[in-house]
């Protein structure tokens, strides 16, 4: 915006510059208009010039002044799911998959169905805990006839402890074998031990945590092994993980807790995080190091490897030496500079060399001193008036 200000008030004194242009060659004049926009150099540029007060009125001259300049990081990196919240879900019988139940994109509660698979563990499973149930049930009656006999005399007390034995090692049988059929994902044993006999059953698969299925590795028929074979992917997209490269020269202003705004072109709004890591070493490829940002996700609208954009807002810099944006200039070098008033209705140009820049100030490194007056709107006309002034 102050550059179109500058602009329009560089063309409107355009009219008061003219007679003054007009004294030399015309044709002169009309190179030396353009110069400045395109082959100026600083050896052609007046030093010192001078403007009438007339056009003095149109200049903005603002001092050179200390403040504690606010630090943006504007800092590029890609969406990512929360490990943390992430859960691979791997099948726990084997055998082909016979359908599935669920899709990419679908919000699952723990314990729902994911797929079936047409499994023959089931059946040698179901047949060990019967064993063992009717094992179980048999020691139990033999334990307590044991005791009603020990209590008449009619048994030896070694001949109690043995039926005891007995009975425990047949529980300890019967539970692993219901263990057996749960991690099947039949949560109930007993009611599986009275269904008809079958050599094969479809077994379940369940969702071990509530979130969104956001992959899918198997398919219809496709062979799966026990324990070995991931299914699907849930993640609680609620959450997710923004994973930015850090420069060098920015580590001494990136702490672990400091907000972060996430910006992204598909959204006009934009998400909030904190960062939560920040790498031990440096990537030795690309020379900067990657932050974690854990960023909410309202209405799941970060999608993994999505770019974004994140700003961190950093340590003021303390006592930066500050002109207003307007007032940098840059050459056909792409080198900046200002315009010092030097006199009363006097200015002269000066390199400098710039820091950071955020709310409409930026530092000036070298080539300014406290107190000097430059110019801010209005820095464009003069700039026109110096090529006039060779």
């Amino acid at each position: 915006m102050n550059s179109k200000l500058q602009l329009l008030s560089a063309l409107a004194l355009v009219s008061l510059a003219l007679p003054c242009a007009s004294c030399s060659n015309p044709g002169e004049s009309e190179s030396k208009m353009t110069s400045y926009t395109s082959s100026e150099k600083k050896a052609d540029l007046a030093q010192n010039f001078h403007i009438t007060q007339e056009q003095m009125a149109h200049v903005q001259v603002v001092p050179v002044q200390k403040e504690n300049l606010p630090r943006t990081l504007r800092l590029t990196g890609s969406v990512a799911y929360n490990s943390f919240l992430t859960t691979p879900v791997f099948a726990a019988v084997g055998g082909p998959v016979h359908e599935i139940l669920v899709a990419p994109g679908e919000v699952v509660h723990k314990g729902q169905a994911l797929l079936t698979v047409t499994s023959p563990d089931y059946s040698a499973a179901r047949s060990a805990y019967i064993k063992a149930r009717d094992a179980y049930a048999l020691a139990d009656k033999m334990y307590n006839r044991a005791v009603d006999l020990f209590a008449h005399g009619a048994i030896a007390e070694a001949d109690l402890q043995q039926a005891e034995s007995n009975r425990t090692q047949a529980h300890a049988d019967l539970e692993s074998s219901a263990d057996a059929l749960r991690a099947l994902g039949l949560s109930n044993p007993e009611a599986v031990a009275k269904n008809p006999v079958q050599s094969t059953a479809e077994i379940p698969v369940p969702a071990p945590v509530a979130g969104e299925i956001v992959e899918r590795l198997v398919g219809p028929g496709q062979l799966l092994q026990a324990g070995a074979t991931q299914c699907f992917t849930i993640s609680d997209t609620s959450s997710v993980w923004v994973l930015v490269n850090v420069y060098q020269s920015d580590l001494d202003f990136v702490r672990l807790g400091q907000d972060v705004e996430v910006s992204t072109d598909s959204y006009p709004e934009a998400f909030h995080g904190k960062i939560s890591y920040i790498a031990p070493a440096m990537d030795s490829t690309t020379r900067t190091l990657q932050a974690r940002i854990v960023v909410f996700n309202p209405g799941r609208k970060l999608k993994k490897d999505m770019y974004v954009a994140a700003t961190v807002r950093a340590a003021a810099l303390q006592n930066a030496l500050t002109v207003p944006d307007a007032a940098v200039l840059r050459d056909a070098e792409n080198e900046p500079f200002v315009y010092v008033q030097s006199g009363n209705n006097e200015f002269s140009r000066r390199q400098v060399t710039l820091g950071e820049s955020n709310h409409g100030r930026v530092q000036i490194n070298t080539g300014l001193k406290e107190g000097e007056r430059v110019a801010g709107n209005g820095s464009l006309f003069l700039q026109f008036m110096n090529s006039l002034q060779q």
